[in-house]
């Protein structure tokens, strides 16, 4: 098998293929990667499922060891796909604490950082809510 991605693959059973499909991704394609389940609350708020992760999140983890553990996002690691959380760690054997990635698909968002404009768009542009801008144009 060749080692190069390819945008002509479409879908495979194989899990040989899927997995090479995600590890040898462009970053601007693993972004998609990351996009992390909303909670019940602001699933119904923003009438959507799902939205791309940021620094500065507040999300729960649903599975692992760290089960139940709520914490806010300070580092999202593209090329390995991983989410690194606020009060996360693991001790090693030399007793030096060090970061623990989590899935995203492990997690869930509780409260959103609405302080970038762009996420804002995002957000009204899946809710399918007309933004102020574009009300006081019509």
């Amino acid at each position: 098998m060749k080692r190069k991605f390819s945008t002509s693959w479409k879908s495979s059973k194989q899990p040989r293929k899927q997995k090479k499909y995600r590890f040898n991704a462009p970053l601007h394609l693993k972004q998609k990667f990351v996009s992390v389940h909303l909670s019940k609350e602001l699933k119904k708020k923003h009438n959507t499922r799902s939205l791309g992760l940021k620094k500065g999140d507040k999300v729960t983890v649903l599975r692992g060891q760290f089960k139940k553990h709520k914490g806010s996002v300070e580092r999202i690691d593209l090329k390995k796909c991983k989410i690194y959380l606020s009060g996360i760690e693991v001790t090693k054997k030399d007793g030096n604490k060090t970061t623990y990635g989590i899935e995203p698909s492990n997690l869930i968002i509780t409260e959103l950082n609405l302080n970038d404009k762009q996420r804002q768009k995002i957000i009204d542009r899946k809710s399918g809510e007309i933004s102020e801008d574009k009300k006081e144009k019509k």
